[in-house]
């Protein structure tokens, strides 16, 4: 066989698959391949660059997989016989450490050693270094081709006609671990599913109707019923569920996990699930969301879940409205009971009709599910119109859907300007200008709209035009744009429009920091948590609700201190430190808030620059470039808790940061008794493409799950947090990178 001509090097890359005529089956021990340069340059005088050959099997009669490097025997051509003159693989005492690690490389590409990351991150940086050496060492006396063979699943070993007598004596000789495959791994065992089908036959449900569980059945179902969702059902815990399925339908826990042990491939089990589901006691909003997951396929059981997701109300709909357009990708037609369900909520509601439009077009772009997206935002674009046409104030409603379109012309207006003012040649200042005089003079349309368009981040409010001399730019590399609207009421909305960044991470946080307050509100619990409004309008763009604050950084170098900035806004000679008791309260609450939250989220990259205070004390995090326990930097702790903070408290010896860890507990602790409708939200995530998620959903959620230490009881729980804020508070190994960050701002 011959290659095409390659001339584009050195070095010179063919990549080019070569299929010889030869069947694998047809080879024999002693095979070997021979390959042979030429050089072609010479003109009618083809030149003999090398040759080398190499045997397709090794030693232990094993078919030769991956990547090897073969020497060339400079100038003559590959020696096919069986004791080859020009044998390409590298002489025992010339092999050196690169020879070494070549082999370690080969078995890493094969899946034969486990990949780590960071680790592999590292040992290839080191890897290169050391071939910089060696080759600098040898300087470049030796020619090489690299040939990459086929893998496959399992290793592929000659079996010659007769017993193989090799392998048992290679066994008692050495200790060395021999790896055997086993075909049938992983599929059904023929007895156990016959004896299943016997135990689940339809004649049975005669019988099983009048079960009752025995005590110890009961605890063990009760068990069953505490799990996670994340958790997989054994085949035992499948059949017990199955067995007493007539008397669990009085417990609406039981459902999800009901369903999860039908044997859905088997219609008449199918059909029996489904009539059993409709008889159920009705399940709460958290295990109808359960449903929806991509665990759940069946369409019966996912209309079902809309049904009870129809008596959620408004404010309920629209902590999980994210989440559940995502879900739309785990449906299995495009126009579904969920979109349906979605659409004729927003007709009703102006707020989720905006949020739905702008999830859904930000997904338009995705080509897995650019179809699904685009049929539920003509669904919902359709529905919208007819309802104005069948309507009195008509005009009003095709007027309401048209100022949901015209916030797409607006933010595109808004690119335009990002992108002409980071064009400006200067410092920050001259780029404000810029930004001042664009929307005074050019752009004058946007300083007074000709109708009122409806907000992006908060649909409710009307905004009449940009507020030139009240607009500014952010010292940053990505130039946001900070801008003030009027409203029509005659009050003023700030917003950061930002490009250039992806803001669908920071979108969820912000949504789940939204829906974990709202949880503690209703066990009487208000942190004073800050869950700012964001809003993705793109892959790379979208905007959020600027809210007037000063970073940790900036303050500790105006004020020096925490206790000295709020002394300013809020002083009280009588009161703790100076402070007004409610401000400091309010300080200890939200620092407890978010403590809770920033180390159940998982969120890294906690830095000076990223933890803001308003002037009330209300202490707040932004920036979420990193979820679900990524972090750039090494050793992070578990809680970003600061010692400047804790000073602020007063010392960790003092009653109020007592009161804090208090605070910290008690939100846990109620955190935790919602632990499965946070964890049903995520997995609802995981078709989504944020960064953090789509690298490794199932990683995620059960890093996620962790957190939440189901293992422990309340009290257990109380001792665990209290150690984890301890190590936090001595963990003074990050203030070092704190200041280098410090640095890098000063000098941008």
């Amino acid at each position: 066989m011959r290659t095409r001509l390659e001339s584009s090097g050195p070095p010179f890359c063919w990549g080019e698959l070569i299929t010889l005529s030869t069947k694998y089956r047809d080879l024999t021990a002693n095979s070997q391949l021979a390959v042979t340069v030429w050089d072609v340059s010479c003109g009618k005088n083809e030149g003999v660059v090398g040759g080398a050959t190499i045997r397709l099997f090794n030693v232990k009669k094993q078919l030769r997989t991956g990547k090897h490097k073969l020497r060339l025997w400079q100038g003559k051509e590959a020696d096919g016989s069986i004791h080859s003159t020009t044998p390409g693989k590298v002489p025992k005492e010339e092999r050196g450490e690169l020879e070494r690690l070549e082999k370690l490389v080969n078995k890493y590409e094969r899946g034969l050693i486990q990949r780590v990351d960071w680790l592999d991150r590292l040992a290839f940086k080191a890897m290169e270094k050391i071939k910089d050496l060696e080759s600098s060492k040898n300087g470049s006396s030796h020619l090489y081709v690299i040939i990459d063979f086929c893998s496959f699943e399992h290793r592929v070993v000659l079996q010659e006609s007769g017993p193989n007598l090799l392998i048992p004596a290679s066994i008692t000789s050495t200790n060395e671990l021999v790896t055997v495959w086993d075909p049938e791994v992983g599929k059904i065992n023929p007895s156990e599913h016959k004896q299943l089908k016997l135990a689940r036959s339809l004649n049975r449900g005669i019988i099983d109707r009048d079960l009752k569980p025995s005590s110890n059945e009961r605890k063990s179902i009760q068990r069953i019923l505490k799990y996670p969702p994340t958790r997989t059902l054994s085949g035992d815990e499948r059949q017990l569920l199955w067995k007493f399925r007539f008397s669990l339908m009085s417990e609406k826990r039981a459902l999800t996990k009901f369903l999860r042990c039908v044997e859905w491939s088997d219609l008449q089990e199918a059909k029996q699930a489904i009539e059993l589901m409709g008889r159920w006691e009705m399940i709460d909003v958290c295990d109808a969301l359960e449903l929806l997951s991509p665990v759940f396929e069946s369409e019966e059981v996912r209309a079902h879940a809309v049904r009870v997701l129809e008596r959620a109300d408004n404010e309920e709909l629209q902590c999980y409205l994210l989440h559940l357009v995502q879900a739309l990708r785990f449906e299995r037609s495009d126009k579904s009971c969920l979109s349906q369900f979605l659409v004729q909520r927003s007709l009703s509601n102006i707020e989720i009709a905006s949020f739905l439009r702008w999830y859904v077009a930000v997904e338009l772009r995705d080509p897995a599910y650019a179809k699904r997206f685009y049929s539920t935002y003509e669904m919902l674009e359709e529905n919208m119109i007819k309802l104005g046409m069948g309507a009195r104030d008509g005009g009003d409603v095709f007027r309401l859907w048209q100022s949901l379109v015209r916030q797409t012309e607006l933010t595109a207006q808004l690119c335009s300007i990002t992108r002409d003012v980071r064009n400006v040649r200067g410092g920050t200042q001259k780029k404000i200008e810029k930004l001042r005089r664009l929307l005074s003079g050019l752009l004058s349309e946007l300083t007074y709209f000709e109708e009122p368009i409806r907000s992006p981040l908060a649909p409710t409010v009307l905004i009449t035009g940009i507020i030139p001399s009240d607009s500014s730019i952010f010292k940053s590399a990505l130039h946001p744009l900070r801008l003030a609207f009027r409203t029509s009421d005659g009050g003023c909305l700030k917003i950061i429009f930002k490009k250039g960044d992806d803001l669908r991470q920071d979108q969820l946080v912000v949504q789940m920091v939204s829906l974990m307050d709202r949880l503690l509100k209703l066990e009487n619990l208000d942190l004073h948590l800050t869950p700012y409004r964001v809003l993705a309008t793109g892959h790379d763009e979208g905007m959020m609700e600027f809210i007037p604050s000063k970073t940790l950084a900036q303050i500790l170098s105006e004020h020096r201190s925490i206790t000295s900035y709020l002394q300013k806004f809020h002083p009280d000679e009588e009161g703790p430190f100076g402070i007004t008791a409610t401000c400091l309260e309010t300080f200890i609450k939200s620092c407890a808030g978010y403590s809770v939250i920033t180390y159940i989220l998982g969120i890294g990259d906690r830095h000076l620059d990223n933890l803001l205070l308003r002037d009330d004390g209300r202490l707040f995090h932004v920036d979420f470039g990193f979820i679900l326990g990524r972090d750039p930097k090494p050793f992070p702790p578990p809680m970003k808790l600061c010692k400047e903070m804790v000073e602020a408290m007063g010392g960790a010896e003092s009653q109020y940061y007592t009161r804090f860890k208090s605070y910290c507990c008690e939100a846990y602790n109620i955190l935790r008794k919602s632990s499965n409708l946070i964890l049903n939200l995520f997995h609802l995530m995981a078709g989504s493409n944020i960064p953090d998620i789509a690298s490794d959903p199932e990683k995620g959620i059960l890093k996620l799950q962790e957190k939440f230490r189901l293992d422990l009881d309340d009290e257990e729980c109380i001792h665990f947090f209290q150690d984890l804020i301890n190590e936090s508070v001595s963990a003074l190994f990050p203030q070092m990178v704190e200041t280098i960050h410090r640095w890098a701002q000063y000098w941008r």
